[in-house]
């Protein structure tokens, strides 16, 4: 059976900057604290966390929704991709981000903790260095 994430935060920042924040190599680094290549093009396959992350953008609606492939170096070859959901929601403080990681391969269950002190901890600080 596969493993699923769920994780919702808010981020002190519009919705605009925060989505063109996944989908920009540099301001996606800035916000994460570690290098990244990324972009808003469909098909486009993006690298993270000294490339122990890779995947491809899979579906893009601006502002509202970003839909990729995702795998780590921890997965085996024959592990199929996982996908990642990213809905963008605005709401009083800022922005609410749905995170949404399903097909995960069965036992690798590290990537809940990954997510929160990977990317939304440094994230929260991050935007609210910017905006506080």
């Amino acid at each position: 059976m596969k493993e699923s994430i769920e994780l919702r935060m808010i981020f002190p920042v519009g919705v605009e900057e925060l989505f063109d924040s996944w989908l920009d190599g540099p301001r996606h680094s800035a916000m994460t604290g570690s290098p990244a290549t990324a972009s808003d093009e469909p098909g486009f396959e993006f690298r993270a966390w000294e490339d122990y992350i890779r995947g491809r953008n899979l579906e893009i609606v601006p502002y509202r929704k970003i839909v990729q492939s995702w795998r780590t170096t921890d997965f085996y070859p024959e592990d199929e991709d996982s996908r990642v959901e990213l809905y963008f929601k605005s709401v009083e403080g800022g922005t609410e981000l749905h995170l949404l990681h399903t097909h995960i391969p069965e036992g690798q269950t590290q990537y809940l903790q990954g997510w929160q002190e990977f990317y939304f901890k440094p994230m929260q600080a991050y935007f609210s260095g910017r905006n506080g």
